[in-house]
């Protein structure tokens, strides 16, 4: 019996996946999802294993495995992959608005479209979240443990501002050179690091840092990275760069902030996170046409769509999952790699025993939030939501060549 349902299990799901494979324009770009599902899950990934929250006494508090052995610092070398969606972003704005400006759409509607998807669903984090501190703080919890907690759960929210202002910028940014912002963040580094500036001055960095890979995106929509020399390029020149700046001018090894470090590669960007991005862009470029032919298996391409259609709602309750499980599962007591110290390899051995329920959690707050980002849900326009235009390079070449 139980056989018997695991293989309906099994056959609805694969019926599932050839329905939205078939439904699927034959020149939509499948690689550009495939980018944008890898980005969004390294995140995810990431924060869930560098990212505890101790219990102390009454409360909790945050650290990293990091603080403590700092040789794991290539972890954040797999995870840290916010440069991939800023390139991916570019290539994706800087080819809708073209695309509408061509069909006659104002650039107020072209911008209203694009930051509605990204904004809906920060309405319901910012309402679970005004509620959940009100409540902590009136039923006596630590103001400490309620701010850590906060700041982890809105932290992704300063990439959406960014994500947004430049998505805002963009019809000024379709023919920027990506060197113009990378000479920016190297003469902030320059004057910060160098010369004794100012520590504010970095955080100019956060506009210019993320233009790199952003105007790199520009850059692959008109056509000036399709060669595979240039993914070779960003690749070896941006590894290269990065590994002078860590092992000559002492950069953090770490691509994402430790606690406790007196220079974050993160918080704001730094140079080496910049030509550190440039290498991850590169290996993206590098690995377009094997994603293209990986998605043509229906249950791989089904499986980015779905991270796809829900990429906001699970970029922003990822941090809710973590939390929700580390407080409920207090009522055991301090339990291993969940609320105790991240200090040797047993704590990282038993967190990874909880990486699933983490997501089984998040796959909760999917349930209950993906609406504000997907909408209501219309079972009869479902396939189409997920199967959004991401035309193939090679077919827009087509179509232009008759006219198009």
């Amino acid at each position: 019996m139980r056989e018997t349902t695991l293989r309906r299990a099994w056959k609805g799901i694969r019926q599932g996946a050839d329905r939205v494979d078939a439904a699927t324009p034959a020149d939509r770009d499948r690689a550009v999802d495939a980018l944008r599902a890898f980005a969004i899950l390294g995140v995810v990934l990431g924060h869930w294993l560098v990212t505890a929250l101790v219990a102390d006494g009454g409360g909790l508090h945050t650290a990293s495995p990091l603080q403590h052995m700092p040789w794991l610092a290539p972890i954040s070398w797999v995870f840290q992959t916010l440069a991939v969606f800023f390139l991916v972003g570019g290539h994706v704005a800087t080819r809708g608005y073209t695309s509408a400006r061509a069909r006659g759409t104002t650039y107020g509607q072209w911008l209203t479209a694009r930051l509605s998807r990204l904004f809906k669903p920060v309405a319901a984090v910012l309402t679970l979240w005004t509620v959940t501190a009100t409540a902590l703080l009136l039923t006596g919890a630590e103001s400490e443990t309620v701010r850590a907690l906060v700041k982890l759960a809105l932290s992704p929210l300063w990439f959406l501002a960014v994500f947004a202002a430049l998505t805002a910028a963009t019809p000024l940014l379709l023919r920027l050179n990506p060197l113009w912002p990378l000479a920016v963040v190297l003469h902030v580094d320059l004057l910060r690091f160098g010369l004794g500036g100012p520590s504010w001055l970095g955080w100019v960095n956060v506009a210019a840092g993320w233009l790199v890979p952003y105007t790199l995106g520009a850059a692959w929509t008109r056509g000036e990275l399709d060669s595979r020399r240039a993914g070779w390029l960003l690749l070896t020149g941006g590894a290269a760069t990065t590994a002078l700046l860590v092992v000559l001018a002492h950069y953090p090894a770490s691509m994402v902030g430790v606690p406790g470090a007196e220079v974050s590669n993160l918080n704001p960007p730094t140079l080496a996170a910049v030509t550190f991005g440039l290498a991850q862009c590169g290996l993206a470029l590098l690995l377009r046409d094997r994603l293209r032919r990986a998605m043509r298996r229906p249950l791989a391409w089904a499986s980015v769509a779905l991270v796809n259609l829900s990429a906001m709602t699970i970029f922003l309750w990822h941090q809710t999952a973590l939390m929700a499980t580390t407080a409920t599962a207090l009522l055991a007591g301090h339990l291993p790699g969940l609320h105790t110290p991240p200090d040797d390899l047993t704590w990282v051995a038993t967190r990874l025993t909880w990486l699933p329920l983490f997501a089984l959690t998040l796959a909760i707050c999917w349930t209950a939030f993906r609406s504000y980002e997907q909408g209501p849900r219309r079972p009869h326009n479902r396939t189409s939501r997920v199967i959004r235009s991401h035309p193939h390079p090679k077919s827009r070449q087509a179509k232009a060549s008759r006219g198009a």
